[in-house]
């Protein structure tokens, strides 16, 4: 139970063996007390898409419990975050160390992150795959 997060989640659609779940995410202060005098306490509303076989006993509006594993969060932070940022310091100083051009080493490094990002959206089925949420009934 530890390695998984729990979030409550309305169904929204069905179609196949495909629900659609909407749920609020909230930060971390947004229960505060006084988040009304606070600019960081938001909340906002995702649909998340999770297939399961058993889609025939959920009806739209139905509350369920989205689960997800904890490792798809920390890999979802290396590849969005870590791992681009590690591509540009590291570009950067090889190309400073190649050409001693501040701006061009730095728009070149900017420019490394294009083919990085474009080899992740091609890879977009296989990272779903990785990526998926499972549902149970509220109790």
């Amino acid at each position: 139970m530890a390695n998984t997060i729990k979030h409550q989640g309305i169904v929204e659609n069905i179609n196949g063996s495909h629900l659609q779940v909407r749920i609020i995410q909230t930060s971390a202060c947004a229960s505060c007390s006084i988040k009304g005098h606070c600019s960081s306490a938001d909340t906002k509303e995702k649909l998340i898409d999770v297939t399961d076989d058993n889609v025939s006993s959920y009806q739209p509006g139905d509350r369920v419990w989205v689960i997800g594993e904890l490792s798809m969060g920390v890999m979802a932070v290396l590849l969005a975050f870590i791992l681009p940022f590690l591509v540009l310091v590291f570009s950067l100083f090889i190309f400073m160390a190649i050409w001693n051009d501040e701006l061009g080493s730095a728009l070149c490094s900017l420019a490394l992150l294009i083919p990085y990002y474009y080899i992740l959206w091609l890879n977009k089925s296989r990272l779903g795959k990785k990526f998926s949420f499972s549902i149970s009934p509220m109790n």
